[in-house]
């Protein structure tokens, strides 16, 4: 009978390996390394289809102190680093965050429920979230990092939503793909998922995540506590939790196969975009997309306990265009135009306007402060699409409320005492900025961000196979990672790219990769 090999423990993952005690002298990049070094392990396994050796690589990763420290590194360094659980409990010293990395075991552990809080929606509902305590969403992080090589390996190609080197940028990059061409289709089936998070079934989630059951039945049965009282929770995956959105994920895989069983390879134009639970369908004709391509995601998603919402699940001509990811997806003739939502433009209007609007008694440095991010960030969203005109309307909006706000602050000076204290500090006529000096530094203007001095770039859509826990790919996404090997120019060219050799953590990531699979990887300059 042939001998199962004996599952070894990497350097630096076993007990062996001991931490600084200056939790700031920490070298995350060899913890990352060692992390990283046991997920191409498991993303190989997977591939193969070594199931038991995806789980004792998963037990191996989730009991290791690399991985315990990097787990309580990230919930200690994200946004919600400062907002607790039930507990009321936020870890802040590195006494606080050595111990927690220490108390990270799956004997005992018992979560504790989930503090439950609302935040607007889009349409005026209220959308619930639950917070775990800071242990819980340690532990959840912990597990993350064994599963997500998983879920990578099995997701859909055409999937970009809490994706590792994905985002909203190639998912329209793919639709614009699929619908700009001459004899593209013409129907798109826009579906939305009702109560997505919440709905999700417990058992088929017991059932099919690749993970350990004990620990996941424990965190969906946690129940969540509002106005001091305990609800239990019998389907649906905590929006706060940091493993839900990989959860999500892997129910939703298979979404893409399911419709193209049902429909012919050719003929039918049947492409699929998907960004978490939002996804566009496109086919031929509409009884296409209304006979076949939705009965088949029906049958798909009713396993899982999820449905489609009928209001929102609606069948539109491109010639009308859609709304996907904050864009207005529209075709006007043989040219396809991908715009930002005339929703997406009123919200940031209606944001911008109450900021300076509460910003009376402010000075215009702070404005300037308040002001700045909130238009660098959303005209960087909206920089590869066809944006440019909607970002000279927006400057010109912006000119006008400021100008209403120095008119409201001094109401009693003239127009040109208004422009040479407001409007004329960088030299132009007209553009917001303000001198500051600081002691004996010299003087810097500070100006308004100009959404239209954003460049227009248009996105190199990552390749579907790709897969970041691959060896293969490590150099591609490395690459990836630099601007000029995501974007395009104007002209529509491919920029280019830097001639600087590797980062040293690529290096060791593919030497550490080589030395996993045996194999020769070749290390060359990008």
């Amino acid at each position: 009978m042939k001998k199962e090999k004996q599952m070894t423990v990497p350097p630096g993952t076993d007990a062996s390996f001991n931490p600084p005690g200056n939790w700031k002298a920490i070298d995350w990049m060899a913890i990352r390394q060692q992390v990283r070094r046991l997920q191409v392990r498991i993303a190989k396994a997977t591939q193969l289809g070594k199931h038991r050796r995806v789980s004792a690589l998963q037990w191996l990763l989730t009991h290791s102190r690399a991985a315990k420290l990097l787990a309580v590194w990230r919930v200690t360094t994200n946004r919600g680093a400062k907002t607790p659980g039930v507990d009321n409990v936020v870890w802040r010293t590195n006494k606080q965050k050595f111990q927690a990395a220490e108390n990270l075991k799956r004997h005992g552990y018992r979560p504790k429920p989930l503090r439950r809080l609302y935040i607007p929606k889009k349409n005026g509902k209220l959308r619930p979230l639950s917070i775990p305590t800071m242990h819980d969403r340690a532990m959840q992080a912990l597990y993350a990092l064994a599963l997500a090589p998983v879920a990578e390996t099995l997701a859909d190609p055409n999937s970009y939503g809490f994706r590792e080197g994905r985002c909203c940028a190639d998912a329209l990059t793919h639709a614009h793909i699929v619908l700009s061409r001459q004899h593209s289709p013409q129907w798109v089936l826009e579906g939305d998922i009702r109560a997505c998070f919440d709905e999700i079934s417990h058992a088929w989630l017991l059932q099919h995540v690749p993970m350990d059951k004990q620990i996941l039945r424990k965190w969906l049965k946690a129940g969540y506590w509002e106005k001091a009282k305990l609800f239990p929770t019998s389907s649906g995956t905590p929006q706060g939790g940091i493993i839900s959105p990989i959860l999500a994920n892997l129910a939703l895989d298979g979404m893409e196969q399911a419709i193209r069983q049902a429909v012919a390879k050719r003929g039918d134009k049947v492409n699929f975009v998907r960004y978490a639970d939002d996804f566009i369908v496109t086919g031929a004709t509409t009884e296409l997309l209304e006979q076949k391509v939705k009965p088949a995601l029906t049958a798909f998603l009713t396993p899982r306990g999820l449905a489609l919402s009928e209001q929102k699940t609606v069948i539109t001509h491109i010639g009308k265009g859609f709304n996907f990811l904050g864009h207005t997806v529209r075709k006007y003739g043989d040219k396809l135009l991908t715009r930002p939502a005339k929703s997406s433009v009123k919200a940031l209007q209606d944001k911008i306007g109450l900021c300076i609007h509460a910003a009376l008694g402010l000075s215009q440095e702070a404005l300037l402060r308040k002001l700045n991010p909130l238009i660098r960030g959303w005209a960087n969203y909206y920089r590869h699409g066809a944006a440019k005109r909607t970002f000279d309307r927006l400057d010109y909006y912006v000119y006008w409320r400021l100008w209403r706000w120095a008119t409201r602050r001094h109401p009693n000076k003239s127009v040109r005492w208004k422009v040479r204290k407001y409007f004329s500090a960088a030299g132009k006529r007209g553009l917001f900025s303000v001198r500051l000096s600081q002691g004996e530094s010299p003087i810097q203007v500070f100006t308004l961000y100009r959404a239209a001095s954003t460049t227009i770039q248009r996105h190199i859509k990552v390749r579907g196979a790709a897969n970041p826990y691959d060896p293969h790919y490590a150099q591609y996404f490395e690459q990836r990672r630099r601007s000029g090997w995501r974007v395009r120019n104007g002209n529509g060219n491919a920029t280019t790219p830097r001639t600087d050799t590797q980062p040293r953590i690529v290096k060791h990531w593919l030497a550490d990769a080589a030395a996993c699979f045996h194999q020769k990887v070749a290390v060359g300059e990008a």
